[in-house]
């Protein structure tokens, strides 16, 4: 049986969350074995990356623009063609690696399942439709 979990990311301090909430299936060869917060935040990278590639990709390809396509863009105050050069190159290690960094540094919380998570190489328990929360602090000013 393949275990989702959904992805979700909220600032301190601010309601709207930093990203609309989406899934992404643990790889089989991670569901056998002891997984790691470290583990799961290289998943969630790795799946993130592979997102935006695609996102890419469909932005060279994309040619007109649906009905619907239109109306979001202008519910959303800007109607793109996807025509533009948005190539970028993205290093899938390096955003790991910041990624890691950044919660070493205590730039952000996570939460799996309402409850935080502290150390990288602990064992984390995914469930069923588990639920992984980035809390992203932000620093005061002077502080």
């Amino acid at each position: 049986m393949t275990s989702c979990i959904t992805v979700e990311g909220k600032v301190v301090g601010k309601r709207r969350p930093i990203f609309s909430d989406w899934s992404i299936p643990i790889p089989p060869s991670l569901q056998d074995s002891p997984l790691t917060l470290r583990d799961l935040i290289t998943c969630v990278v790795r799946a993130e990356v592979q997102a935006f590639q695609t996102r890419q990709t469909e932005q060279k390809l994309q040619r007109f623009l649906r009905k619907d396509e239109i109306h979001q863009g202008l519910a959303e105050g800007k109607v793109t063609m996807g025509d533009r050069d948005f190539e970028q190159g993205v290093d899938e290690a390096a955003a790991i690696e910041t990624a890691i960094m950044g919660f070493i540094d205590g730039l952000y919380y996570v939460f799996l399942d309402d409850v935080q998570q502290e150390a990288l190489d602990a064992t984390v328990h995914l469930k069923l439709d588990s639920r992984l929360t980035f809390i992203r602090l932000v620093a005061l000013v002077g502080g």
